[in-house]
């Protein structure tokens, strides 16, 4: 007989422990949900009816039995408003209750609930049988209020998930089909052993069992709860094992023969639940905090997509605005070699040195708009390459002939001794004299004394090119950003206020094409500075496919 009570004991104590993890896994996914904590209630008040209704059916004395009696009527008063207001909120996130639920239902069914415990609605039990077992209850002048009010909330919460059904979109209508289903079996199950078997078979020995009777419900509403929100597999697997441990804990509790031993292995059950609950609800904090950051990443990906379409619109803005710019810049340039030049008459000392100036100028213009260009075909990918063997000894050589008398006029020394007589490197010979020309132009404009020297170095698979100067040098936040576009170093803005801060750009541009790198180094402020890059020898074959595929044309290379 003990262990038929222990048995039973311990199926209503599992499905009670169920109930309240799931309904905490649920609660815990989202706290701000509607839906989440009606379940939670839902399941808190179905989890007590299971406790006072299992006690109803044990052996208990004439008093406890009618308080039981009255509690679990009470607490299916609650239990029915919790379903309708279930049905009444699902799968809404948030939800706004109206006046006619604030002020009518929701005090209604306080009265309701409250009338339960009182002799209007059962005055007191007649008889107890031999076990102790209630066998008659004698029922009070508003036992109707109590019918009619349970029966109707559950009839207008059935309503209430149909007429949902019948209008939810397809994504919505499966998960609350599962509730029906659900729905519809519970109450079929407490049709059957609750009401036609004390009436029609004198059989109550289920009533006490009712807990197991709310299974398909529950269980039903809370996947599709759970697969409403989408909760992660983690979550699951760590709900799985705090029902597992509390379950463990619990046949403990049930299989013990002595109260001390009862009561410190209930402590323990209640402990590991509640440890249980906290995990759960930790992993829940975890895994939103994933899914903000996943959220975040994908409106960061629509932000880089709308900023790259943003910069290929000014992209494209500035190639138009730089070639229309640069056609009346090449006429006036051509209009002030003819006035030079006499066509329009001999020009005056005077005026010729008007022209000199306006031709300079002129000449700043073009280069400026020629960098532009540069950086709209780059960022484009229509910058055109064409590599062919040809001697860096040689290209060096024109740069440092062609900037000679301008390092000269600012009494610089620009050194160049070529350590080979021939050097020669598969590459687009005119954008790597882009390159050091641009390198050694910088180290005469920011350099007020000494020396500019140009170094070059062979490996075995590239060449290095270096260019190091006594100039005003730079601390380590320039050193990370010289090759970005339009950054310009604090210490030279005051000196070179034309500079737009492409060139370097261009630079690293046009050298990680060919499949090197470049870099810029400094010991500091008014020490120097050294810019450098390597190429290798010869242009991988990555570095050429992707040459062919710039605007569809075959780059040319010569063998």
């Amino acid at each position: 007989m003990n262990t038929l009570i222990n048995l039973n004991l311990f199926i209503v104590g599992l499905v009670i422990s169920s109930i309240i993890i799931l309904a905490c896994v649920i609660y815990f996914s989202n706290r701000k949900s509607s839906t989440s904590y009606t379940f939670l209630f839902f399941s808190l008040v179905t989890s007590f009816w299971g406790i006072v209704n299992y006690l109803n059916g044990q052996s208990i004395s004439l008093f406890w039995a009618f308080w039981i009696v009255r509690l679990v009527m009470f607490s299916a008063v609650w239990q029915a408003f919790f379903i309708f207001q279930l049905f009444y909120v699902f799968p809404e996130t948030t939800f706004l209750y109206k006046k006619w639920y604030k002020f009518g239902l929701l005090p209604c069914t306080a009265l309701v609930s409250l009338l339960t415990l009182t002799p209007m609605v059962f005055s007191h039990v007649s008889k107890v049988s031999a076990e102790g077992r209630i066998v008659n209850i004698e029922n009070g002048p508003l036992i109707g209020i109590f019918g009619i009010f349970s029966v109707g909330l559950v009839m207008f919460a059935l309503f209430s998930l149909l007429k949902k059904i019948w209008y939810s979109k397809n994504t919505e209508k499966g998960s609350l089909r599962l509730i029906l289903w659900g729905t519809l079996m519970t109450f079929v199950l407490i049709i059957i052993f609750n009401f036609i078997f004390p009436a029609f078979l004198n059989n109550s020995s289920f009533v006490p069992f009712g807990a197991i009777f709310v299974i398909p419900f529950v269980f039903f509403t809370g996947y599709s709860i759970i697969k409403h929100n989408f909760l992660n597999i983690k979550i699951i697997s760590t709900e799985l094992l705090a029902f597992i441990l509390s379950v463990a804990i619990l046949l403990e509790v049930v299989m013990s023969n002595d109260l001390v031993t009862v009561i410190f292995r209930s402590s323990l059950f209640l402990l590991v639940l509640s440890v249980g609950i906290w995990l759960i609800k930790s992993v829940i904090m975890e895994v939103k905090q994933r899914e903000q950051l996943e959220i975040l990443y994908k409106e960061l990906q629509s932000v880089n997509i709308r900023l790259q379409d943003l910069d290929k619109q000014k992209t494209e803005f500035l190639s138009i605005a730089s070639h229309q710019l640069r056609t009346p810049l090449s006429i006036l340039k051509g209009y002030i070699e003819l006035i030079k030049d006499g066509a329009y008459g001999k020009a005056s000392k005077e005026l010729l040195g008007t022209l000199d100036n306006m031709d300079m100028s002129n000449e700043r213009l073009i280069k400026l708009v020629d960098e532009f260009l540069d950086v709209s075909r780059i960022e484009q990918g229509r910058t055109k390459f064409v590599f062919h063997d040809y001697d860096m000894v040689e290209l060096i050589k024109g740069v440092v002939t062609e900037l000679s008398a301008r390092a000269k006029d600012k009494g610089l020394s620009l050194k160049w001794k070529p350590e080979f007589k021939k050097l020669s490197i598969n590459m687009d010979d005119e954008k790597v004299r882009h390159v050091i020309f641009n390198f050694v132009d910088n180290a005469i404009k920011y350099t007020e004394k000494g020396e500019i020297k140009i170094t070059v170095e062979q490996g075995e698979e590239g060449v290095e090119v270096k260019v190091n100067d006594k100039g005003l040098g730079f601390d380590k936040k320039d050193e990370v950003s010289f090759f970005t576009k339009f950054y310009r170093g604090e210490n030279v803005k005051d000196i070179n206020v034309t500079g737009t801060g492409l060139g370097l750009f261009v630079c690293k541009k046009f050298i990680e094409t060919h499949g090197g790198k470049v870099w810029a180094k400094s010991p500091g402020l008014g020490k120097g500075s050294e810019f450098g890059f390597w190429i290798p020898l010869k242009p991988s074959a990555e570095v050429l496919l992707s040459m062919e595929k710039v605007e569809n044309k075959e780059v040319a290379v010569v063998k």
